[in-house]
C-alpha cells in the first residue's frame, strides 16, 4: 500500500480549493482509511508511518492515501489541508 506525494497541477489546486478544510495542532494519532483520501497541504508538516514505511509531506504537497491504509500520523508543525474522501 503506497501513499502518493506529488506537487499538484494547477487543475488539481483549483479542484481541491472547492473541498473542505481540516487542521490539526502538533500531535500523534492512529488513523485508518475506509475510502481513498486526496488532499492538498496548505501549511504545516506531518509524517505518516504505516506497515512498510513512512512518508513526510508539507505545505504545497498533493497527497493521496489509499483505501484500507492503517497508519500513525505524527503532525510536527500545525497542519491545514483541503481534503476529499472517495
Amino acid at each position: 500500500m503506497n501513499i502518493s506525494v506529488t506537487k499538484p497541477t494547477p487543475e488539481q489546486i483549483a479542484d481541491m480549493k472547492t473541498c473542505p478544510v481540516w487542521s490539526c495542532e502538533p500531535s500523534s494519532f492512529d488513523w485508518s482509511y475506509s475510502s481513498q483520501e486526496t488532499c492538498l497541504i496548505l501549511e504545516g508538516e506531518a509524517t505518516v508511518t504505516f506497515d512498510g514505511g513512512s512518508v513526510t509531506f508539507a505545505a504545497g504537497d498533493y497527497v493521496v492515501f489509499p483505501k484500507g491504509l492503517t497508519c500513525v500520523w505524527n503532525v510536527t508543525k500545525k497542519i491545514k489541508k483541503h481534503y476529499r474522501f472517495g
